[in-house]
């Protein structure tokens, strides 16, 4: 996996540190709601997955996969969700 330089980490802090009225939009073309329409958010974005072993109640992966398959994936979006129920409270 390749990481990150120090230098560019500094630099994007830097830049996401900034107000917005203190960066130059200029060489940005203006776009209007119409142009937003149909737009998913996290439409491409993957993340990382991680390998690991959990110990789960029998009857919860019972549950899982009598919904079909991908049971694993639906996992995932329950706690993904879980997540950031807890975030939007915070």
């Amino acid at each position: 996996m390749n990481k990150v330089p120090e230098s560019v980490r500094k630099e994007l802090a830097a830049l996401a540190a900034k107000q917005e009225s203190e960066i130059d939009f200029s060489d940005i073309p203006a776009s209007a709601a119409q142009d937003w329409k149909g737009a998913v958010r996290g439409k491409f974005y993957r993340p990382l997955k991680q390998q690991l072993t959990v110990r789960i109640d029998a009857d919860v992966v019972e549950w899982l996969k009598s919904q079909g398959k991908g049971y694993q994936s639906r996992l995932n979006e329950i706690l993904r969700s879980a997540m950031l129920d807890t975030a939007r409270r915070r």
